[in-house]
């Protein structure tokens, strides 16, 4: 599949280009019912050429820590909702198979309700929205939506809801979202820039009480990870120098080689910042770092922690580096062929794209390839085979308030709200890139798009299940390892 629309660079390098009419790009998005109606972004059927989950999960590997693929299997088999969380690249796959509008905008890549969350504006508010961009890339927004909808039917079932309360919910999500950017719609894009969801907004549009407690008590403790807070449990002086504990296997301490890399990779990395930031980041000297492994799907990427000083041992700072692949949506977009020359860059640009605020200190870098010699095993020390290719990271603060609101426990009316919350987000996320009147001309006014989605929603929970019960067996079978010493 390939796109020219959003996806042309050169579009955006002028202020001479004609621009539709907001009527003319909605009557445009209502035209392409024709081709595709909104019925068919109900249907779910696995292609006959649908390449097998488990190996796509394999391929998956590559290139990651071998010593931590057990821990991505362990975390990947405790649950259906644990399977879609670490398979980004069966679900992009499978978007791509299916009939679509073909209105593309920039997008997340990855919206499951588990990449929403919490965290600290630049001004200190905490504001909810999309909080995860290692897949973002230009797509069709019915991906995005797709995975939203799943998720939602997926958590609905671990959460014990009824099927017809799986489905409210993600008509809630698809209506919330349909209506919001109705609005976007009409109000200029420089305006719309400036929208997000603080936490006083938040409370205002949660309708039910146990979400409104469950909110609260999320955001209290968003509040609670800052780095500060991080200090006693991540590091230690011992007497000397301060530096960060080791608890292997989730954190353990970098050869002598690559903290010298990562100190040449953070000089690099100031200069993508603005010219404010880079005074206040170079303020501070490099005192430890470490491999920290975070997530599902990204366990086993080079993720590092590190450690930095001000001119007083009270002024302290903790950075993270994580690795930057390619988006799992880029072969359905382009082919083999990059676009993008690295990949930290590109989360950090379609990042500070989708947010309304974004972090201040957001940035990238390169280190090169380890030269060390060792064997490929899944099951091997943490090494990197000679000759693989240097490491593209993006940085940004750790634990910036960072925080989740956990459905666990939730009644169907409170999935529904958050479901209906989540919505509103991705539809404000979609408008600030442009199209949103082409979105909003193709969705129309009707429950057409609602009842279709929901439909693919049970459907496609049903396969998530399928899948990961071929995971479980493939460990079974000795195919995967698995580590349950740290799966949690």
């Amino acid at each position: 599949m390939s796109m020219q629309t959003l996806t042309d660079a050169e579009a955006f390098r002028s202020v001479r280009k004609p621009i539709p009419s907001r009527a003319e790009s909605r009557a445009y998005g209502k035209s392409l019912r024709v081709k595709v109606p909104r019925s068919t972004l109900g249907f779910w059927h696995p292609a006959d050429n649908r390449p097998d989950p488990v190996t796509q999960i394999m391929d998956a590997h590559l290139g990651r820590v071998p010593r931590l693929i057990g821990v991505r299997v362990a975390r990947m088999t405790e649950s259906p909702y644990g399977f879609l969380r670490g398979a980004a690249n069966v679900c992009a796959s499978d978007c791509a198979s299916l009939p679509a509008s073909g209105i593309s905008a920039i997008i997340c890549g990855d919206a499951h309700l588990g990449n929403f969350g919490f965290y600290r504006s630049p001004e200190g508010e905490l504001v909810l929205d999309l909080n995860d961009f290692d897949e973002a890339h230009p797509g069709l927004w019915e991906w995005d939506m797709r995975r939203l909808v799943a998720s939602v039917h997926v958590a609905g079932r671990q959460n014990n809801l009824s099927e017809a309360q799986c489905s409210d919910a993600a008509k809630a999500c698809v209506t919330a979202y349909r209506d919001e950017l109705a609005h976007l719609a009409q109000v200029p894009l420089l305006a719309r820039s400036f929208l997000r969801v603080d936490l006083n907004r938040l409370n205002e549009t949660v309708i039910e009480p146990s979400l409104r407690d469950q909110v609260a008590r999320a955001a209290d403790k968003a509040r609670q990870r800052t780095s500060d807070r991080a200090l006693p449990k991540l590091t230690s002086s011992d007497g000397g120098a301060l530096q960060i504990k080791a608890d292997a296997p989730l954190l353990t301490k970098v050869s002598d080689s690559r903290f010298e890399q990562i100190t040449q990779a953070l000089d690099d990395y100031l200069g993508t910042l603005p010219l404010q930031w880079r005074r206040v980041i170079g303020g501070y000297r490099l005192v430890d770092c470490a491999h920290k492994v975070v997530g599902v799907g990204s366990v086993g990427l080079r993720a590092f922690l590190v450690l930095l000083e001000g001119s007083a041992p009270d002024d302290l700072l903790f950075l993270q580096l994580k690795q930057a692949g390619r988006s799992v949506l880029a072969p359905f977009m382009h082919g083999s062929q990059a676009w993008h020359k690295h990949q930290g860059q590109r989360v950090v640009e379609y990042q500070q794209s989708l947010q309304t605020v974004s972090d201040p200190l957001l940035g990238w870098a390169t280190l090169p390839a380890s030269t060390d010699r060792s064997t490929a095993t899944y099951l091997g020390p943490y090494t990197e085979m000679p000759g693989s290719p240097a490491l593209q990271v993006y940085i940004r603060q750790y634990r910036n308030m960072k925080g989740a609101v956990v459905i666990d426990g939730l009644d169907a009316g409170a999935v529904a709200d958050y479901a209906r919350v989540l919505g509103l987000l991705l539809a404000k996320s979609h408008a600030r890139t442009s199209g949103a009147s082409r979105i909003a001309g193709y969705l129309g006014r009707s429950d057409a798009a609602a009842e279709a989605f929901a439909n693919f929603a049970r459907a496609y929970a049903d396969q998530t299940e399928a899948d990961h019960a071929a995971l479980v067996k493939a460990v079974t079978d000795g195919k995967l390892p698995i580590d349950t010493s740290a799966a949690g």
